[in-house]
């Protein structure tokens, strides 16, 4: 895929501040810090577009960009901060539901995982939630650059084990080598083409 232009269009929390363009859309989403800005940035090639909250955790808002006038990226809230209160807890809840129950132009949820660890509850419950409500899912293990490639496959078993997963693909990313970027915009383009979306691949 090549980027050709990539804009920021708004922070929301309700359904009538969604964009109401119509147009495809990818959601990220995972647990505070596991690198779920950088793998958006390194996707996109820009630096610095989708920020990093300087207070983890506290982010409770879902940033939409978009991408060369055709599909929406969808960075959601992290989740899982020690610190959070269960009030913050509960606004996240209420944020995500609101965004999966009724979102037709989702196309895909990219859930992040850290490689080097086991997945969490809350890791789980998402992948869970992401597939009750019906949405193609693909995992993402972030910061591959941290293990040896002979670790892998062990690191994908844990987490098809914790996940409880069978069939969706596990890409490592690096954000950092900027490895794992170009099957990662593959396997977009390609639940596009399987949803009858139509986007400039070139």
């Amino acid at each position: 895929m090549k980027v050709r232009s990539t804009e920021f269009v708004i922070s929301a929390v309700n359904r009538d501040q969604y964009p109401a363009d119509g147009m495809p859309e990818i959601a990220f989403v995972g647990r505070s810090n596991v690198g779920k800005s950088s793998i958006i940035n390194s996707l996109l090639n820009r630096r610095g577009i989708a920020r990093t909250s300087q207070n983890p955790g506290k982010t409770r808002t879902i940033n939409f960009f978009r991408i060369n006038s055709e599909f929406l990226f969808a960075d959601l809230p992290g989740y899982g901060y020690a610190k959070v209160s269960k009030t913050e807890q509960a606004k996240w809840g209420d944020i995500m539901e609101r965004y999966l129950s009724d979102r037709q132009q989702l196309k895909c949820i990219c859930i992040l995982v850290d490689i080097r660890h086991e997945p969490k509850e809350d890791d789980r419950r998402m992948y869970e939630w992401a597939r009750h409500f019906g949405y193609e899912c693909l995992i993402i293990a972030t910061k591959s650059d941290k293990i040896s490639r002979g670790q892998y496959q062990k690191q994908f078993s844990l987490i098809r084990k914790k996940l409880g997963i069978t069939g969706e693909k596990i890409i490592p990313v690096s954000s950092l080598k900027k490895t794992g970027i170009d099957e990662l915009w593959k396997e977009i383009e390609d639940i596009f083409e399987k949803n009858g979306c139509e986007t400039t691949v070139e």
